[in-house]
């Protein structure tokens, strides 16, 4: 009758993991040398007391889905209909999607809210590829049919400029145009759509069939799902980006160490972050499994939020007494900066370790390392390290906005330069049209695709085999620090050799 659980658990150096109300200090340790511990037995459940009902805590994702379905207490495992403030759809998924609403609620149904659609193309743009062209004209029609009030659209390809609708990736111009609300509940047809989390939003990527149920109906049958509580303190060096903590922690939990969890980002290091380094943190989740990702909204989410949109939203926090399954503790002053190798999110490497990769490219862009922030690091390592590339280097801004401040903002501590002035006195290739691009290959005639079997450093989200194009290509995920770094190296190499 007494259940005991035994597991183990690679425990890295300044980070302890408390489960089931225990916390267990993790000593310093070699790699590689395994942690057992054994699991308090959970209590068992009690009747509340005949004088009144015990109030039940809930995390910040469990009080979402409360609050977007019958206001009941939601506990993990829970079937619940959501309620869905934001649907949004690309050009890969956007015609399947309104394709199976139609078959499904008939040729003349009404989408359930129309100024609560957002329709962004972004994946596969730039392409002389027909069927590629068609997806994007399949959603011109399905927006005109239906009203669709946020289809940001692209007809010339040749110039993006001369598209003022057109945005970029899907996650960064849901962000900038106002989509992205605390205590709000999106999901999309991507898997990255948990990016928005960063807003103290409920955000997850759903697949076609429920896409189009929710254009039909503004809801979603969805099991509520615990959540893992990872706490960052300390004050992040400066040679280390959000993009090494959440690849600290996929190597830590793995790619399936979250599976179906919910995904919560506390401590000082969080704190001190600013909305495009939570998203960073936030977008990657989904690489460890996860349902979704979350950070507490603060004042640099309302400030980020209230210069984008007038539209009321009321954040939510988790219980001081919620119920994480498990929690993970870091001081990030001790981490160093890391790379996923091939072939998986979760196979960390200390940078430092990995100098002898010799690389043939650089990849900077995509929803998780193309923002503004990310390329002003690159710059910034760039222009002190004053050398040139080794190795071609492709630049891919997210968004029109991004690709307009690598352009015209200085870069801090530069001299006054933007950061396409210090790309090209590097020799990077100049920076393309804003566009998903070769984080997912696409077809041959993408920017900067792997057509041939070759070793790059990127800043993308996935390494897998023919992720970027060439299945037998080889990808280190990096940070935009990182990446620059190998840029000038020709090696995978960490960003102390030019910062310190």
């Amino acid at each position: 009758g007494t259940l005991k659980c035994l597991c183990s658990k690679q425990i890295s150096t300044g980070h302890s993991v408390k489960m089931q109300g225990k916390m267990i200090q993790a000593p310093t340790v070699a790699r590689g040398v395994q942690t057992s511990a054994v699991l308090t037995p959970t209590a068992p459940s009690r009747t509340p007391a005949s004088t009144g009902a015990v109030k039940h805590a809930m995390t910040m994702t469990e009080k979402i889905l409360s609050r977007h379905s019958t206001g009941a207490v939601v506990r993990p495992g829970d079937n619940i209909w959501t309620k869905v403030d934001k649907l949004m759809t690309h050009d890969v998924c956007g015609p399947g999607t309104f394709g199976i609403f139609q078959k499904e609620f008939g040729p003349n149904a009404k989408v359930w809210d129309s100024d609560r659609v957002v329709i962004i193309p972004d994946h596969y743009i730039f392409t002389a590829d027909a069927r590629a062209n068609r997806n994007v004209d399949i959603l011109r029609d399905m927006a005109a049919k239906y009203s669709i009030k946020y289809f940001y659209d692209i007809k010339d390809l040749s110039d993006f400029k001369a598209n003022p609708d057109y945005k970029g990736v899907c996650h960064i111009a849901l962000a900038q145009e106002g989509h992205c609300k605390p205590g709000e509940v999106l999901f999309g047809t991507d898997s990255h759509t948990c990016n928005a989390g960063a807003f103290g939003q409920f955000a997850t990527g759903v697949g076609n069939t429920d896409a189009g149920f929710i254009l039909g109906t503004g809801k979603l049958l969805i099991k509520a799902p615990p959540t893992l509580r990872f706490v960052m303190d300390g004050q992040m060096p400066p040679w280390l980006m959000a993009k090494d903590l959440i690849l600290q922690i996929i190597g830590e939990i793995s790619v399936a160490g979250a599976t179906y969890k919910a995904m919560e980002f506390a401590g000082s290091a969080i704190e001190a972050m600013t909305m495009e380094e939570r998203m960073t943190i936030c977008n990657m989740v989904v690489e460890a499994g996860a349902k979704n990702g979350v950070i507490a909204p603060d004042q640099i989410t309302f400030d980020y939020v209230r210069a984008r949109t007038s539209e009321d939203f009321e954040p939510v926090y988790s219980d001081a007494d919620a119920n994480f399954i498990e929690e993970y503790r870091w001081d990030v002053s001790k981490l160093e900066p890391v790379v996923a190798a091939p072939h998986s999110p979760d196979n960390r490497k200390l940078a430092r370790d990995c100098s002898a990769v010799k690389i043939d490219r650089v990849y900077i862009g995509s929803c998780t390392g193309g923002k503004s922030e990310d390329f002003q690091a690159a710059a910034q390592l760039m222009h002190r390290a004053q050398r040139q590339g080794k190795v071609p280097t492709y630049l891919v801004p997210a968004t029109q906005k991004v690709w307009a401040d690598v352009y015209t903002l200085p870069v801090p501590g530069c001299d006054g330069k933007t950061a396409a002035e210090i790309f090209a006195a590097a020799g990077c290739v100049p920076p393309a049209s804003p566009s998903c691009a070769a984080c997912l290959g696409g077809p041959r005639d993408t920017f900067a695709r792997m057509n041939e079997p070759e070793i790059c450093v990127s800043t993308t989200n996935r390494n897998f085999p023919g992720r970027m194009g060439h299945k037998d290509g080889q990808i280190y995920l990096a940070s935009p620090f990182t990446a620059a770094a190998s840029a000038l190296a020709g090696t995978v190499c960490d960003p102390r050799e030019y910062m310190a």
